[in-house]
């Protein structure tokens, strides 16, 4: 089953890699300003959709990812900075 997530970052550029990774990995994505109820040092994040997180394609200068479910967001992973 396809979930949608919310991949925020600490950089601009991070979240930019991040969109890259993920489109090659197959995976429907953009790049898009935070959502309200979240916060992000950048400002940017990756909304994509997938059958899982797909963590190995993110950037490791991620602040954290989120499940979206209907106008909630689920907190899944803390990244490391």
């Amino acid at each position: 089953m396809m979930e949608r997530y919310v991949a925020t970052f600490h950089t601009h550029l991070a979240a930019l890699r991040s969109c890259r990774a993920l489109e090659r990995a197959g995976l429907e994505v953009r790049m898009a300003p935070v959502p309200r109820q979240l916060s992000s040092s950048c400002g940017a994040c990756a909304l994509y959709q997938g059958e899982g997180p797909a963590l190995e394609c993110l950037d490791r200068d991620l602040e954290a990812v989120y499940r979206r479910e209907g106008e909630a967001y689920v907190l899944l992973h803390s990244g490391e900075a």
